[in-house]
């Protein structure tokens, strides 16, 4: 699924017009990015949770030249499956 399939799948669940569907799920998305940015947690019951990890810098090698390159510390968003959602993605996949 992508976010247009997204926003249509909303627009139809609730009977609302493409545009105000569009609407609320980009005000959705640009909150969680949001509170990513300032370094704050997610977490929807049910679903996951996204957290902030932070790696270290580490020496690391450029592919082409093979010389040893200081890469940079960084921090990533990382996704946590929650319980409800892992149960039920697993039980989808048994015949």
């Amino acid at each position: 699924m992508n976010k247009s399939e997204l926003i249509e799948a909303l627009a139809q669940e609730v009977d609302l017009p493409h545009r105000e569907a569009a609407a609320v799920t980009n005000t959705i998305i640009e909150t969680m990015i949001a509170a990513l940015a300032k370094g704050d947690n997610i977490e929807i019951r049910g679903f996951g949770s996204f957290v902030i990890k932070h790696y270290r810098s580490y020496e690391g090698r450029n592919p082409k030249s093979g010389k040893k390159i200081e890469v940079a510390p960084k921090k990533l968003p990382f996704f946590k499956v929650g319980k409800e959602l892992r149960e039920q993605v697993n039980s989808h996949g048994k015949k």
